[in-house]
This record gives C-alpha cells, structure tokens and sequence, in this order.
C-alpha cells in the first residue's frame, strides 16, 4: 500500500475580522520600549516605504508522527497518537525600526502568492486581513484527522507543514533602508506510510526515521 497525503491550505484563508498582529520587528519592540523608559523621541518606520524581497525559500517540515502499528488482513483504524517533533511559528526580524509584523508578513504573502490582493499595504486592503498576516497563527493541531486502512501493514502516521522564509528590505521614500527576515507556513499535510513499503517523499522518509 503506497502512502498517502492530504495537503490543506490553511495560512492564506481570508478571516472574517480583522486580526491586529503585534509588532514582532526586533528593532521596533525595542525602540518601542526605549522610548517608554527614556520619554525620548526614537526613530519610527516610515509608511510609505517599499518592500524588497529576495532568498525564498520553501521547505517542508515534519511537525508529528506516531508510533509503528501492525495491521492484520482488511486493515482498521489506526489508534497510535502523534507525538510533536517540531511546531511551525510564523516570525519577523527586523534590524530597525520597520512596519508592524502584520503588515510584513502581508507583503511576504503577496510575494509568495499566498495573498492574492491588489492593496499595496495591509493598511489599504479594506478591512480584509489574512491568517498569513498574523504572527500569532498557531501551529495545525495533530490528530485531527485519524485513518483508516484498508489494507494490513505496518503503517505510521505523520503530519507536515510547507515552510516559506525569505529575507526583505524596506526603503523609505528618503532613503532610509531596514533590513530584515520573516518566515510562515502554508500548507497542512497529512499522511500514512506502510513501513514495509519505500517511503515515496521527503516526509515520508524522515517519518519513517523516527518510527519504523
């Protein structure tokens, strides 16, 4: 029996409300905080800059897998829970003072195809906001979603996640630059291999590592 895998794209849903994504930019969490301490005027990011995107990169990560379950003729339901090995957490970097995290991670998606929007800013999309933009997405819960063979082996369970990073520059009309990186993940993957079989894709194969 040859593994199987469902892919779910869940990070560029459209939510319903607007989800505020807290300034998760190095540089301006710590101005933020000078500036509540010293009362001094500290720099500020500009909002008419422009973004510069270069080295993405996509990868997909393993986030849970269960223990080995033997099945015997016509299969069952596997019962084995997935232990986590890895949680996915969308994150931005920045070396100065830049726009909110939100509004990063919104021009990371519209790079990336993940946001499919004619604004040029968060701020200019109309109240829409995406689960992409938020830096507080949570990691897909394991287990959601248990499987039943047809057919008997030895089969793992095992889910994944697509992984985008990449690093930008935001310049401002005066010609201030910041540097910085941001990373999310796309897409929900599920899926089942028979260790007695080859494993049939790079998930596969490192879930196998961990179980077979």
């Amino acid at each position: 029996m040859r593994g199987t895998v469902r892919r779910v794209c869940v990070a560029g849903a459209v939510l319903g409300a607007l989800v505020a994504g807290p300034t998760a930019c190095t540089g301006e969490t710590e101005a933020d905080g000078a500036a509540r301490e010293t009362h001094r005027a500290v720099p500020r990011a500009c909002v008419d800059g422009t973004f510069t995107w270069s080295r993405v990169t996509e990868r997909d990560r393993l986030t849970g897998v269960s223990a080995v379950e033997r099945l015997g003729t016509g299969g069952g339901r596997l019962e084995n829970p997935m232990r986590r090995v890895y949680t996915p957490r969308p994150s931005v970097h920045a070396d100065g003072p830049a726009p909110s995290a939100a509004e990063i991670l919104f021009s990371f998606g519209r790079k990336t195809g993940e946001i499919d929007s004619d604004a040029r800013t968060l701020a200019e999309a109309g109240g829409d906001t995406w689960a992409f933009t938020d830096v507080r997405l949570p990691a897909p819960e394991l287990d959601a979603d248990r499987v039943t063979p047809r057919a008997a082996g030895e089969f793992v369970q095992y889910a994944g996640v697509r992984e985008v990073s990449a690093d930008f520059r935001y310049t401002c009309p005066d010609g201030r630059t910041v540097s910085g990186h941001a990373r999310n993940w796309t897409v929900d993957i599920g899926g089942l291999m028979d260790c007695e079989e080859e494993a049939d894709s790079p998930l596969a194969r490192e879930a196998a590592r961990h179980s077979c």
